[in-house]
């Protein structure tokens, strides 16, 4: 049976200071977190040479970084249930402050992997977190003006990541990049400790070990798979990629059916009752197919492109990415305060159109390439995706009943993390086979444009899918 643990509940009598005082604890904490998405971009070509790895091992300080996010979100539908989000929260920063601690201490690529995998378990925890909290406090005609901040968070933390990064680089070392940010973390632990307050109602969910194996088997043998393809080019990996890839979908297909059977119990991992609403699973989709495009190619293979085919410092490199980012952040809240009045269609079609045309003028770029014409590509790009992420966050949580927020929320989570690493296997992987010298440390111009071709296809089926949404003002309210 499940136990239900009652606590006062936030009624509506809570003071709307509250509420935005948790939001905004909640909202920085974030941002110093998910920072760490992106901010070794710009440091590949360094940690390549300083720890004497190639590109496609040294990427998985990315993509193992949102792969374990991947494997831990599933289980946050479990832990809102289970545990106070005060309690949650303290977990989420601790592990996130010790993992940074072991990143900014790390002699090498082991210990500095196993940093990134820690970092990444806090993390997990806080984006479902955040998103839950907002749906569940903020009335459904402001949600989309809320999640505009979360937009900022979400998108610009990783998109200015690699200026950060840069920026570090040049002056004081990789290490520093993490010793910057762990006296932030450690300071938002304090600030969330002493503040965060609020109270929910716990229900004493079993934690089904099983779903949770399956899912990090499922998620983990897809990612290797699909990363171990750009090493196949140079060197046999320990494990052939399709053999991963193949252990995977059947994890993941075995893991689906076993929360089909415990979710009747009301027990499962991950409640997959989400998917029976149209709404959600088209944003899913959309938001999926947009994080391919904004971790693997606008964080990971612009820069790789600045540094080895224009030849550009990692400072040059980060700042370049900069003004695209802060488009970004400066679309949010408005974006979403458009989206409460016209709903997601009129916004999301033309920014999908922008990331499209976007990925396909990266395919013209060449080594002779002024720099401002990438600044400007990258900067239509994140209009677009700016027009994109606010309204199909909203729109895909908005269509869900409250009792399915945390798990709409996991999912969601769960899709972004693995799309990002997804984009970063993938084209990480046809830059290194489609370069013209395999044995070379990193991909060359040829392999970065067949990346940036891909990465078109991916724009133009997003765009296609965006004509899907039906016109539909704001967050609509599930019967």
């Amino acid at each position: 049976m499940t136990e239900t643990v009652s606590s006062p509940p936030a009624g509506p009598a809570r003071p709307p200071v509250r509420s935005g005082l948790l939001i905004g604890v909640l909202v920085l904490s974030a941002f110093v977190m998910i920072l760490n998405e992106t901010i070794l971009s710009v440091a590949l070509r360094d940690l390549t040479v300083d720890l004497r790895v190639p590109t496609t091992t040294v990427q998985w300080l990315t993509s193992g970084f949102l792969l374990t996010m991947a494997v831990v979100i599933p289980t946050t539908g479990f832990l809102l249930e289970r545990f106070t989000p005060r309690q949650v929260f303290l977990f989420s920063l601790s592990a996130f402050s010790v993992g940074t601690l072991l990143c900014a201490v790390a002699p090498g690529f082991g210990l500095l992997m196993a940093g990134r995998v820690v970092q990444a378990c806090g993390t997990a925890v806080m984006l479902p977190l955040l998103m839950t909290t907002v749906m569940r406090l903020v009335p459904p005609e402001r949600r989309g003006a809320t999640m505009g901040t979360i937009t900022i968070v979400i998108a610009v933390a990783p998109a200015i990541g690699p200026t950060i990064g840069g920026a570090v680089l040049t002056s004081l070392g990789w290490r520093w990049m993490f010793g910057i940010v762990l006296p932030l973390s450690v300071a938002a632990l304090v600030i969330g400790a002493v503040r965060l307050r609020l109270d929910s109602e716990q229900r004493r969910v079993p934690l089904d070990v099983p779903s949770v194996l399956l899912s990090a088997i499922g998620f983990g043998g897809v990612l290797f798979g699909l990363s171990s393809t750009g090493e196949a080019a140079g060197a046999q990996p320990p494990l052939p990629p399709w053999l991963s890839i193949t252990i995977g979908v059947v994890s993941l297909a075995v893991f689906t059916w076993r929360q089909l059977r415990l979710q009747r119990r009301d027990r499962a991992l991950l409640d997959l009752r989400p998917f029976t609403h149209r709404s959600f699973v088209l944003a899913l989709v959309l938001t999926a197919l947009l994080f391919v495009c904004l971790i693997g190619a606008a964080a990971i293979l612009l820069p790789l492109y600045l540094q080895t085919v224009l030849h550009t410092s990692t400072f040059v490199s980060g700042l370049a990415v900069l003004p695209g980012g802060l488009v970004l952040g400066l679309l949010g809240r408005p974006v979403g305060a458009l989206f409460d009045r016209v709903g997601a269609r009129p916004l999301v079609i033309p920014g999908a159109g922008a990331m499209a045309v976007s990925l396909w003028l990266f395919t013209t770029l060449g080594p002779t390439s002024p720099l401002i014409a990438v600044i400007g590509i990258h900067v239509l790009l994140m209009a677009g995706l700016g027009l994109m992420m606010t309204p199909l966050f909203t729109e895909s949580l908005g269509a869900l009943p409250e009792h399915l927020y945390s798990h709409g929320s996991a999912i969601l989570s769960t899709l972004q993390q693995m799309a990002g690493a997804l984009g970063t296997a993938v084209f990480i992987s046809v830059a290194t086979l489609g370069s013209a010298d395999t044995a070379a440390t990193g991909p060359d111009a040829s392999g970065l444009r067949s990346a940036f071709i891909v990465a078109g296809v991916i724009g133009v089926l997003a765009f296609a899918g965006t004509w899907l949404i039906r016109g539909t003002k704001g967050t609509a309210k599930p019967h």
